[in-house]
């Protein structure tokens, strides 16, 4: 197997962190794993370092994209074939990385997302109407139907390691996912399950959600053609 990396930004994940980790380390130490600590004002960094994690310790809290692009920064330099965006609040599970693999392995898709509605019908909820709008804008745009497009479960091959760390521009999000889609970049999705968080609290809160889900698919229909 080719060597995978998890890149974990953890912040404010006291309460999950060592549960996710040891869980890593205990039952799935075929992959590598490394916490990128997003200037977390809790406890995550004191329990990385006493358990003796591997983690990059941030100084400043950066966001998920600039927490996960230093994660990608360490994962080009150590020379990792793959890259795994994996959350660090419990939601995600490893068992399902092999399957990702499979399919990054193929060499036709240089994106797999963990998709929670590949096979599985998406329940129409309020919370769910903004990821129907993007997933509508993406194949829009694009032409391709990407059935999850929020989830936060994605493995990236070397080719999108190196893009990803080096390019300012480029977040974990679905707009820069629609951007790649646009030129050229392949995307597979495969069925998994997610947990629900067990502690601590998601920092999307219903305005936030809101928010976040109009400013997609703004930036998808509109400012999609106008980026480099």
């Amino acid at each position: 197997m080719k060597k995978i990396l998890l890149i974990i930004p953890a912040y404010n994940e006291a309460g999950n962190i060592a549960k996710v980790i040891d869980n890593l380390i205990t039952n799935y130490p075929q992959y590598d794993y490394v916490v990128v600590n997003d200037g977390s004002k809790d406890r995550t960094a004191y329990i990385c370092k006493d358990n003796g994690y591997n983690f990059i310790d941030l100084p400043v809290n950066l966001g998920l994209s600039g927490a996960f692009q230093a994660g990608l920064k360490y994962a080009y330099a150590k020379g990792y074939s793959y890259a795994v965006q994996f959350d660090g609040d419990g939601q995600h599970l490893p068992e399902y990385i092999s399957s990702m693999t499979k399919i990054a392995e193929d060499g036709e898709h240089d994106i797999v997302i963990g998709s929670r509605f590949f096979k599985a019908q998406k329940p129409f909820t309020v919370r769910m109407l903004g990821s129907f709008l993007i997933s509508f804008s993406i194949r829009l745009t694009t032409g391709r139907i990407i059935k999850d497009p929020t989830s936060g479960l994605r493995m990236f091959n070397r080719k999108m390691i190196e893009l990803f760390a080096f390019n300012l521009n480029y977040d974990p999000e679905p707009d820069t996912i629609s951007h790649l889609l646009r030129r050229g970049a392949t995307v597979a999705e495969v069925q998994v399950q997610m947990q629900e968080r067990t502690a601590g609290e998601s920092y999307l809160t219903t305005y936030k959600s809101a928010m976040y889900m109009i400013r997609m698919g703004l930036s998808i229909l509109l400012i999609q053609w106008f980026r480099n």
